[in-house]
This record gives structure tokens, C-alpha cells and sequence, in this order.
């Protein structure tokens, strides 16, 4: 199992890897070590999956706004 922690996959590419790992760990063939690392790597790839979507939720909430309150957003956003 080599990654690049450096550069996170896109979020399909994130989801796939964390489906297999979570497929290897129930297996229950695994030792010890490895079962730590395939753990380690699945914590790493859920929090990166979940903030994606929590970037995504941001954009859809802030185009969903109503014009008014968008154009208020869009000026209180630091730059």
C-alpha cells in the first residue's frame, strides 16, 4: 500500500482506496502492523473525504443563498 500523504487523491480516488481498505481489514487477514496502517490510512482518507464535502456543502449553501444575502457573502469573504 504506497500513498503520497503530500498530494490527497480527489474524492473518488479517496473513496475507492477507503473501500478497499476497510474490504482488507474485515477480511481479518491481516496483522497486527498492517491493521494499524491500513486504520491510520482510513482515518486519513475520511477526514479528507468529509472536507471535501464540507467544501462542497459550503458552495452549494453560499450559490443557494438568496441574491441579496449571496452578494453580502461575497463581500464579507476575506480574500
Amino acid at each position: 500500500m504506497s500513498h503520497n500523504t503530500d498530494q490527497q487523491p480527489d474524492f473518488e480516488q479517496a473513496l475507492m482506496e477507503l473501500e478497499s481498505l476497510v474490504s482488507k481489514l474485515e477480511s481479518g487477514e491481516l496483522g497486527l502492523d498492517q491493521s494499524l496502517e491500513y486504520f491510520k490510512r482510513g482515518v486519513e482518507l475520511t477526514r479528507h473525504c468529509q472536507s471535501v464535502l464540507d467544501q462542497a456543502q459550503q458552495t452549494v449553501e453560499l450559490l443557494t443563498l438568496p441574491d441579496a444575502a449571496a452578494e453580502q457573502a461575497s463581500v464579507e469573504e476575506p480574500e
